[in-house]
């Protein structure tokens, strides 16, 4: 018979687990099955958004979207197009009753269990294709598969379950292994924006005053050339600073640091250029940069969940 077995909410940064449904059964499979869960729990952040594993009698799929990945368990007869058309419900209803703060900021494991309710009631109606049928459209569904399927994780790619390094070091396209370079961050913080807005401001300020300056050098005003030296340092440090806080590289926070520095060392030069308040605002947004940068890390492990 196929049919839904279980479904679980996890955060995809750190595979920690928002809330999950009951399993059915409690079989040797199921248990391995569990062991699958977690062991792609911590490695969601490397994988696509829309994926499959086949274990041999049960499928795992998931869907992951904002930070957050909806996986489920099911019979491996069970269609794919109800499957991820499942998935999808649950992602509509997750967005819709929790916003993207509290599921970014929760400590918990399973602080969202309430949302069982939906995802029960949900898998009975998806397990009775009766009551199914005239209730939803899977024509998009079935496009969206055909156009974009999703991709396959072999058994290979899984390695053991007892923590054995697998390949998905590697990337689903085969292009190579995941570098530093390519490590993603942590989502933004609404204050990461602000910074990278205000990180945008003071470059703005800067090649404008640098722009002046050129025209005042033209015109023989007595201008300092190394003002406009200073001038565009300063426009260069604050979009480097802004290039930091998006993209992860090495030695990340050691940069942002000497960052500020020549934002420190350009602004005490142009002292006679500004007044007091104009040095007080580029020197405390670059530090205020410099801080949003050291709190953005690269995504890590993800901890060891009972998921």
């Amino acid at each position: 018979m196929s049919m839904i077995l279980s479904a679980s909410v996890i955060r995809v940064r750190d595979g920690l687990p928002l809330s999950a449904s009951t399993d059915y059964e409690q079989g040797t499979g199921m248990q391995e099955c569990r062991k699958y869960f977690k062991m792609l729990s911590r490695k969601l952040a490397q994988l696509p958004d829309r994926c499959i594993l086949k274990t041999g009698r049960y499928n795992i799929n998931f869907i992951s979207s904002m930070g957050v990945s909806y996986m489920m368990l099911c019979t491996e007869n069970y269609p794919n197009v109800l499957a991820f058309s499942f998935l999808d419900e649950l992602q509509k209803e997750f967005i819709t009753t929790y916003n993207m703060m509290k599921t970014n900021t929760a400590v918990r494991p399973y602080c969202f269990i309430e949302f069982d309710n939906f995802i029960q009631r949900t898998k009975q109606r998806y397990n009775n294709p009766r009551s199914l049928s005239t209730k939803i459209n899977l024509s998009d569904m079935q496009m969206e598969i055909k156009l974009r399927p999703p991709y396959q994780i072999s058994m290979g790619e899984l390695g053991s379950a007892n923590g054995v390094t697998s390949a998905f070091s590697v990337d689903y396209k085969g292009a190579g292994k995941i570098s530093s370079a390519h490590q993603r961050l942590e989502p933004a913080t609404l204050s990461g924006i602000v910074a990278f807005i205000l990180s945008l401001l003071c470059a703005a300020l800067n090649l404008i005053r640098g722009f002046h300056a050129i025209e005042s050098l033209l015109q023989s005003d007595g201008e300092d050339l190394n003002y406009i030296v200073a001038f565009f340092l300063g426009t260069a440090a604050c979009l480097y600073q802004c290039y930091l806080l998006v993209y992860y590289t090495s030695w990340r926070n050691v940069k942002s640091f000497l960052t500020f520095g020549l934002i420190c060392l350009c602004n005490m030069y142009l002292y006679e250029l500004r007044n007091l308040w104009q040095l007080f605002f580029h020197v405390t947004v670059g530090a205020f940069v410099t801080l949003q940068i050291w709190l953005r890390q690269a995504q890590g492990k993800a901890p060891d969940y009972d998921v």
